[in-house]
């Protein structure tokens, strides 16, 4: 349990720091080609659709390859 905690926590990290990263050039979180921001006078409506297609291949990526790893 101890390890799975411990590897968990180092892939928030990661995650974190890639968030600060993509931050800098331009390209964080809501800012990347494809998410849908609508702002009203009293509402903000904001839909990540870039965003998640990029996380979703990411990480699709990354559980094909732990997948291939492991056997």
């Amino acid at each position: 349990m101890g390890k799975l905690l411990i590897g968990i926590g180092v892939a928030l990290v990661v995650a974190g720091v890639v968030v600060l990263l993509l931050e800098r050039v331009g390209l964080g979180p809501g800012r990347m080609p494809g998410d849908v921001v609508y702002r009203g006078r009293n509402v903000q409506v904001w839909f990540p659709l870039g965003t998640c297609i990029v996380l979703s291949i990411l990480l699709s990526a990354a559980l094909y390859l732990i997948s291939k790893l492991h056997r």
